[in-house]
């Protein structure tokens, strides 16, 4: 809220924002949210008033949540682990973090493009990275899905609209050299990360966790396994391989094949194609924080699910993750279970069965609007 403070004293130099926490390093709506919980809470001195807002912001959000299973027929068993997460409670109604919003956003993004909503899918997707840099994990994922099924014109005018979206949004910011400023800091891909706070890579020794080596091999094995998934899964709707996808979206697609590859788009690749990348993402991260669980804690049941997993396979792994998330500070045990259910969850994504295999109920697979 400090740095909100300063926000609404005038202040619009993104470097010169600054707080108790350090300083501002998340996007414009970031900043427009928080203000208006600053309003809304008697400028952030009302903290009751504010867990009361964040409590409907995670109602809401499980109900999304909710949705999105419904559309991919999931059984009823299936939600009871969506709710009983003590470290998502805590990131929304006890730490109140910006994650929160950003989730909603992720989520929201996820039920339009079900639906085959496939430009708002795509704006809501920008307005979480509004708010946070996180949802650029779910990027590959969300540009494939609009591109296979709204077509190439329709594709790139999607992203055109979001691109165009975070320069109004940024736009307060963006005066003489404070526009350097701002994507700097807001769009920081080079921040250092302290060892002390880390969740997934304490079993590794600080030398090593500060090593560039480290670094560099985290994201040359990002690389590898979107490219991996990209070939094996998410091309699949409308090319065999990764070349023949380039050539294919290059150039202009046949008048009538664009309709073909859409209807392949389903709610279940969807999910499986979004949530996959954003599994990928997390994987490789140099550092997670405790409040990045909000984007794996609702993900989880689902991979684990769609690669076949019955209730007791889902549980365990989910209960083994919510243990290891809820250990402060984290240890070598915890973290190696952090990253193991990471990469459990990856290889989930990898291994489920085609899409075509799974057939929900029709009123709900087949409805498109």
């Amino acid at each position: 809220m400090a740095q909100v403070r300063m926000f609404t004293d005038g202040e619009r130099r993104y470097g010169k924002i600054t707080g108790p926490t350090g300083p501002l390093v998340y996007p414009a709506l970031h900043v427009y949210l928080y203000t208006a919980l600053y309003y809304l809470t008697d400028e952030g001195t009302n903290i009751l008033r504010a867990q009361i807002i964040f409590a409907g912001l995670y109602l809401l959000t499980l109900a999304v949540v909710f949705s999105c299973y419904r559309r991919v027929g999931a059984p009823p068993w299936l939600m009871v682990p969506l709710a009983l997460s003590k470290r998502m409670h805590s990131i929304f109604l006890l730490r109140l973090f910006n994650d929160c919003w950003a989730t909603l956003a992720l989520w929201t993004a996820i039920y339009l493009l079900q639906r085959r909503q496939w430009r708002s899918g795509a704006f809501v997707w920008g307005l979480g990275l509004g708010v946070k840099m996180t949802i650029l994990l779910g990027a590959p994922a969300v540009g494939l899905v609009v591109l296979q099924g709204s077509g190439t014109e329709n594709g790139i005018s999607s992203g055109i609209s979001v691109l165009l979206l975070h320069l109004v949004m940024a736009m307060p910011f963006l005066g003489g050299e404070a526009g350097f400023q701002y994507f700097g800091h807001a769009f920081d891909f080079g921040r250092q990360f302290l060892y002390k706070w880390t969740v997934n890579w304490r079993f590794v020794s600080p030398a090593v966790f500060g090593s560039r080596s480290f670094t560099v091999g985290l994201l040359l094995l990002h690389i590898a396994l979107l490219l991996a998934f990209v070939q094996a899964r998410w091309i699949k709707p409308s090319s065999r391989t990764l070349s023949e996808f380039l050539k294919k979206y290059v150039g202009l697609i046949r008048q009538g094949e664009d309709a073909r590859i859409s209807q392949r788009i389903t709610p279940t690749f969807v999910m499986d194609t979004v949530l996959g990348s954003v599994m990928i993402g997390m994987l490789c991260a140099r550092s997670l924080h405790y409040q990045f669980f909000a984007y794996l804690g609702w993900a989880t049941p689902y991979l684990l699910w769609r690669a076949g997993g019955g209730p007791v396979w889902v549980l365990v792994n989910w209960a083994l993750q919510e243990y290891s998330w809820l250990v402060y500070p984290s240890t070598d045990i915890s973290s190696t279970l952090v990253v193991t259910e990471l990469a459990v969850q990856v290889i989930c994504a990898l291994i489920a069965p085609p899409v075509d295999h799974i057939s929900p109920p029709s009123k709900v697979q087949g409805k498109t609007s």
